[in-house]
């Protein structure tokens, strides 16, 4: 259960800290006038979230399987308990808070408590798609040649979600404000 929190708590770390870095450098700047806060910007905090989860899930499991302390899996009464179990429930609960309007903008929600959402949004996704292989296989394939499918739906749905972020409005001049 450790190691879970850990990449919990290190995947928001890590994105709070790019946000904050970015924020008053030139590239803040560049992403404040080319994405609009709603819904593109949760889009990008969404898409590095996803990406520093899988990066660190991958690292962590790799150092649980070669006995690197303090990491182990997570066992319950003798059995594993796979990391997309905490990705559904995350999505499953940024799901909820979306349908009740929390962190949409759509009621007097804040701007951080928005981010936070797209942020555990990201995670739940990179938690839940990493062990895309064992849905597909419904067997552990992880490190497995057949576990490639898991890299493939990374890859697909990281894109999806870089392009509707950065895509277009990255890359498109600010608009001129009318005087």
């Amino acid at each position: 259960m450790a190691y879970t929190w850990f990449i919990l708590l290190l995947a928001i770390a890590a994105t709070a800290f790019l946000l904050l870095l970015a924020q008053g450098t030139p590239l803040g700047r560049v992403i404040h006038e080319r994405i609009p806060d709603r819904p593109r910007r949760r889009l990008f905090v969404a898409s590095l979230s996803f990406f520093l989860t899988f990066a660190g899930v991958r690292a962590v499991v790799f150092a649980v399987l070669h006995n690197v302390p303090p990491f182990h899996f997570i066992e319950h009464g003798g059995e594993h308990i796979h990391h997309l179990v905490f990705g559904i429930i995350i999505l499953l609960a940024v799901g909820y808070g979306w349908l009740a309007d929390i962190g949409t903008g759509e009621d007097d929600s804040s701007i951080l408590l928005s981010r936070l959402m797209s942020i555990l949004y990201g995670v739940g996704a990179a938690l839940t798609l990493d062990e895309f292989a064992l849905w597909l296989n419904l067997k552990d394939v992880y490190w497995s040649p057949e576990g490639r499918s898991s890299i493939d739906a990374i890859i697909l749905f990281g894109a999806l979600l870089s392009a509707s972020a950065w895509g277009a409005p990255l890359f498109r001049s600010p608009r001129k404000k009318k005087s």
